[in-house]
């Protein structure tokens, strides 16, 4: 079974920092990541993706259109196997109760702790075992 982490984010450098990051897992298979340029799209990839295959979505929350906010109760309703854990460069913690109240898991704040994050799919990737 393929292991897919859906990221969502407007910025295209962060596919290049993230694929950077996680090159030795994506090289040998451990997991998939796939990037979605907006929360519309994300919604929609997510909806595809039907076994539990898909274990965790990370979102920005500021982005044109649609915002991870936004897009946060939508993607619960739709998928509520699949954890969510916001991104975002301002963690104050009325941004921090928003996302928990929409029904994120978690927020990193940017610059992110890549070794927290990893942690964090290793956990998830050991509950989809």
């Amino acid at each position: 079974m393929s292991v897919y982490i859906l990221v969502v984010d407007d910025e295209p450098d962060v596919e290049v920092l993230f694929r950077q990051q996680f090159r030795r897992d994506l090289k040998s298979g451990r997991f998939t990541m796939e990037f979605a340029p907006s929360a519309p799209a994300a919604l929609e990839r997510a909806a595809e993706v039907r076994d539990p295959s898909l274990i965790l979505i990370l979102s920005d929350i500021n982005m044109p259109g649609m915002s991870g906010l936004e897009m946060l109760p939508e993607v619960r309703a739709r998928r509520p196997d699949v954890p969510v854990i916001m991104i975002t460069a301002y963690g104050d913690a009325e941004t921090r109760r928003k996302a928990i109240e929409r029904g994120a898991v978690g927020l990193l704040t940017k610059p992110i702790d890549f070794a927290l994050l990893r942690h964090e799919i290793d956990t998830r990737l050991g509950q989809a075992a």
